[in-house]
């Protein structure tokens, strides 16, 4: 006879603990709480805490969450891309040729390499989903291709691999400081004059704070971790996003356009490496054909760190964005410790180990596996 006492899996209560131990957070939250609690104790008064000392970790951390949101919701839709950070390199080549070599309006050069790259992805994606092959492998070729164009091209047309003049050719231009200006000079000016930054007491910047604005790569950072989430959590794209990664042949049967999502994924990807290019090449001036090298692996290891599982299905846009934030702090936290720098991969690559093991671990509780 059957057991009528028995409680139904699908009212089955989950202790508080149980609930907080699998949200895709949790990795990235203790890994953040961990880091900044070493880093207080052993560099509080080394700069690293003042006004320029956490610009400086903002900065790098807001490169990583930038790439970092596109790669967690492409893995999340169950692919990966690897051409990343070759994407980053060719986007920046694309914008030099077009705004400093054929002399175009930086406007019209930001745009059609978005349009370009995002074409790019779109081609990733298709390849994809049309063949069946596993995306490792599409975009480890595009990597090389990307990259052998990133070198190729100025080579041809320059006979070197560094165009310069992208400020010059920038200057006055409506769309251009999107990405490579500064916002809220007026309130930074008014914490230095009243003593909550410091200034500059030496050199051509004599009187002027520290921090004179925010760099828009923050900015980007911030807005694009915004709508990731939002995207993720609040609409049906989202739901999409996990059906597709969770059971693709389900999420089909279930009426679910798996291939667009998947699609749209790899164009999302391309876009964030599109604005890490333009925000870079604006910062310093130039472009190059060795920007974003192994960039697509930091991408990852932030998205792994903050949460999600490497199989699909699972993930959080918030947890690869403190994975991101992780990254930064410590990169730059080494430096102000002074830890010997080349130590940051081997952090890289103990932490990835660890996310990984956390990580399947949380997947064997949410799939009830042994």
């Amino acid at each position: 006879m059957s057991d009528t006492t028995q409680t139904d899996e699908r009212i089955k209560e989950t202790s508080r603990f149980r609930q907080a131990l699998i949200r895709p957070e949790l990795g990235g939250m203790v890994g953040t709480v961990a880091v900044f609690t070493l880093f207080a104790l052993f560099a509080w008064d080394s700069g690293m805490f003042a006004a320029q000392g956490v610009m400086n970790w903002s900065i790098i951390s807001a490169q990583f969450m930038i790439i970092a949101v596109g790669a967690c919701l492409l893995m999340i839709a169950g692919e990966f891309d690897l051409s990343v950070g070759s994407m980053i390199g060719f986007a920046g080549i694309m914008i030099a040729v077009f705004g400093v070599v054929l002399a175009w309006p930086m406007w019209i050069a930001i745009l059609v390499t978005f349009a370009i790259c995002c074409a790019l992805g779109a081609l990733n994606g298709f390849i994809v989903v049309r063949t069946g092959l596993p995306s490792f492998i599409v975009t480890l070729a595009f990597l090389f291709i990307l990259r052998g164009f990133t070198i190729y091209i100025p080579q041809t047309i320059e006979r070197k691999t560094i165009i310069g003049g992208i400020r010059d050719a920038a200057e006055g231009d409506w769309l251009a400081p999107i990405f490579g200006g500064k916002i809220g000079q007026p309130i930074f000016t008014w914490l230095g004059d009243a003593g909550i930054i410091g200034v500059y007491e030496r050199g051509t910047r004599a009187g002027q704070p520290v921090i004179d604005g925010i760099p828009m790569l923050i900015v980007w950072a911030i807005i694009l971790v915004i709508f990731g989430h939002i995207l993720l959590t609040r609409t049906r794209f989202g739901n999409w996003i996990f059906a597709a990664g969770g059971d693709a042949e389900a999420a089909r049967n279930s009426g679910v356009p798996v291939n667009y999502v998947k699609i749209m994924m790899f164009v999302f990807t391309a876009f964030c490496a599109t604005v890490f290019a333009v925000c870079q090449v604006m910062e310093f001036g130039s472009a190059g054909a060795d920007r974003g090298l192994l960039k697509e692996f930091e991408a990852i290891i932030a998205v792994v760190i903050g949460g999600a599982l490497l199989t699909g299905g699972y993930g959080s846009v918030l947890g690869a964005a403190l994975g991101a934030l992780i990254f930064g702090v410590v990169q730059q936290g080494l430096f102000f410790a002074g830890v010997e720098s080349s130590l940051f991969r081997v952090f890289l690559g103990v932490i990835l180990l660890a996310a990984v093991i956390l990580n399947t671990y949380i997947r064997r509780i949410i799939t009830g596996e042994r």
